[in-house]
């Protein structure tokens, strides 16, 4: 884990649920590719989609730092203390960000910080599912997996999880119960679930797994969908890829429900896709400014509908605020997730990472989407697709 990164505004490992998310923007280093990398975390899957990440400017003064969050210092302060008399550093911290009110700040030890970088290309090993905590901090199954693990076992969405290898999970962050689903590939991952009001236990085989993260379909009356799962590495060229690729004359349709972020990079590669350069977002670290620019030669002519969910994310959500802001796409849907805040690493000294929220990004016309979300210019819910080729049906195809 080289050089530790500055974040900003979430991958794939989360979805929907009423839990806490993470989004961030660091520098792992000159060998590695600079970006933001969002990890936001409604749900995570035992993939434990975190992207690393590029420092964009030295730490600022910690009188800087915005209202309800962890004084860094404290934090380091706190897991020096423990260290040194021989207690666990991470744990001490994490009782210092919990106490600070900064909901996006999270503690991790090595092995899980190392697990984030492993899951750049959205390859991961683990049982196959998403978990999400709920109310009373017990902890759901949002989804699995097709063909994993956990799928051939028949779990499904709405098992509860109790415990994982004779360790309860309720009350547990998602970080935690992450770090619980992962192992090395071959061995035995033992559930304890609910459904129904009935116990049962599956044991399951961890895997090597895999999951694709732009997907593309073509419906009648000339309408492709570009359906972005999240923004892994190589995303955002697949994206692009895709619209050369769509046949001439055709309509697009960018899915970005269920989205939960990923690297930022990747969203503003994709976002250039679709605009011919221009701003995609502003952020700021403890004040300082920044901001993320689309490339030029995008499609700007063909017609564009953005369909995006409560389940819309982070990064998903940045995208999308670019495009409905810049006038390029018509958002449908229901109002997205609302992660727009940035966080930065500081190592402690027993080598676990802390990510302590620094500060918030916008959308080009200024928005701030944290605890706001997106508000769809079409609302529809279930029936979000068929409203969508009704407004692509009623856009013009520019020159």
């Amino acid at each position: 884990m080289p050089g530790l990164p500055a974040r900003c505004p979430r991958p794939r490992d989360l979805r929907r649920g009423a839990v806490l998310t993470w989004v961030f923007l660091m520098a792992v280093g000159a060998a590695a590719s600079t970006g933001c990398w969002d990890r936001t975390g409604a749900a995570a899957t035992d993939s434990a989609a975190a992207l690393p990440p590029v420092r964009t400017s030295a730490p600022a003064p910690e009188a800087s730092r915005p209202a309800g969050t962890a004084d860094r210092e404290a934090v380091a302060r706190a897991a020096a203390e423990a260290v040194a008399e021989g207690k666990s550093g991470k744990k001490a911290a994490q009782e210092v960000v919990s106490r600070s009110g900064d909901r996006w700040g999270a503690v991790y030890d090595q092995g899980e910080y190392a697990a984030f970088a492993d899951d750049l290309d959205g390859r991961w090993t683990g049982v196959g599912l998403w978990a999400g905590r709920g109310r009373g901090g017990r902890v759901e199954v949002e989804r699995v997996q097709p063909g994993g693990p956990a799928a051939r076992a028949g779990l499904r969405a709405g098992d509860r999880l109790l415990s994982v290898d004779g360790h309860a999970v309720t009350g547990l962050a998602v970080a935690d119960v992450v770090a619980l689903l992962r192992g090395a590939a071959g061995t035995p991952a033992v559930l304890s679930l609910s459904r129904d009001g009935a116990d049962f236990t599956e044991t399951l085989r961890r895997e090597q797994l895999r999951a694709e993260p732009v997907t593309v379909r073509e419906l009648p009356g000339g309408i492709t969908v570009i359906k972005v799962a999240s923004f892994t590495r190589g995303s955002g060229e697949r994206v692009r890829a895709a619209v050369r690729a769509a046949p001439a004359g055709a309509r697009l349709m960018l899915d970005l429900r269920g989205n939960p972020g990923g690297l930022v990079t990747e969203a503003v590669t994709a976002a250039s896709a679709f605009l011919d350069g221009g701003l995609v977002a502003t952020y700021d670290v403890r004040g300082t400014q920044r901001a993320l620019y689309a490339a030029r030669g995008g499609d700007t002519a063909r017609p564009l509908v953005a369909l995006v969910d409560g389940g819309t994310m982070s990064a998903a959500e940045l995208l999308t605020g670019a495009l409905q802001d810049r006038g390029r796409a018509v958002a449908v849907g229901t109002r997205t997730f609302g992660k727009g805040s940035v966080q930065m690493p500081t190592r402690l000294p027993d080598g676990s990472v802390a990510e302590l929220t620094v500060g918030t990004y916008r959308t080009p016309g200024g928005r701030s989407l944290d605890g706001a979300g997106i508000t769809p210019d079409v609302a529809a819910g279930e029936e979000a697709e068929e409203r969508a080729r009704t407004v692509l049906g009623g856009l013009g195809v520019g020159p």
